[in-house]
């Protein structure tokens, strides 16, 4: 199994720009023996948007969820992880809580009244009660988090590779893995995870599309581009991508940010 790589973040007294820098310099990791999305495959569909919405531009997005007229947004970066409760419209921050400084925050989903979020190198899956933010126990998470999402029996997590594991919610457990293919060929560097309509859309790292994956086989059903949101030449360092994924059941859309975006957008995609 192949488990994704990241550069190391530690901010103290290290500006935060110049963490980015850094991170810009190193430019993405390849992952052996994997490929990222080129186009020739599985077909690729515009998105529409709905709305666009201010979004905290200093948020390392790295999880989103959406719940009765709220998103929940889970952030990144060693000593400025946190959790927040967001109002869309507004984007203002309504309640948030700070992880530990150890702890570099990743992928969220809701769970049973719970936020579910993992830390990327840690080994630990956090768990908040919703309304307050409460710390309310963890699991054992084996190898790197990246993204979670949850079809309504397991926790779903990727790492970064071109796997997706089916995970026990009541230990943590690994149930199933799925490889996810375009063409018989593997797809590297998913990374944030959302369930939708039965299928699982994921963010691959460093490209501006959303891969949408059918859960049981891991095959790519077709790609969303995204690319005409916020062009990269606009964005303050390489690792601004897009990432973030929330679903809306009662509407139909989507809402998508990126790491450190100023906007958020509401989308609606047609997947013919």
């Amino acid at each position: 199994m192949i488990r994704g790589r990241r550069v190391l973040i530690r901010l103290g007294a290290t500006p935060l720009l110049l963490a980015l820098l850094l991170l810009d310099a190193a430019g993405p990791v390849a992952l052996a023996g994997e490929t990222r999305a080129d186009g020739d495959g599985a077909p690729t569909v515009p998105a529409r948007v709905l709305a666009v919405y201010p979004h905290d531009p200093a948020a390392f997005t790295q999880g989103l969820a959406f719940a009765d007229g709220l998103l929940y947004e889970g952030t990144g970066l060693y000593g400025r992880s946190t959790l927040r409760a967001v109002e869309p419209a507004s984007g203002r921050v309504l309640r948030r809580v700070g992880l530990p400084a150890s702890l570099f925050g990743e992928g969220i989903t809701l769970w049973q009244g719970q936020v579910i979020q993992l830390t990327w190198r840690a080994g630990r899956i956090l768990r908040w009660t919703m309304g307050g933010f409460e710390p309310a126990g963890e699991l054992r998470l084996q190898g790197e988090g990246w993204g979670l999402t949850a079809d309504g029996r397991h926790w779903i997590v990727s790492d970064g590779s071109a796997w997706l594991y089916f995970l026990d919610p009541a230990d943590g457990r690994e149930l199933r893995r799925v490889q996810v293919l375009d063409g018989g060929r593997p797809l590297a560097r998913l990374n944030e995870l959302e369930y939708v309509d039965g299928e699982v859309w994921a963010n691959i790292w460093h490209q501006d599309l959303i891969a949408r994956i059918d859960p049981s086989r891991g095959r790519v059903l077709g790609y969303l581009d995204l690319s005409q949101l916020w062009p990269m030449a606009q964005r303050p360092s390489r690792e601004a991508v897009l990432n973030g994924i929330a679903h809306d059941p009662a509407t139909g859309t989507v809402y998508v940010t990126g790491k450190l975006w100023p906007h958020l957008f509401r989308i609606a995609v047609s997947k013919d």
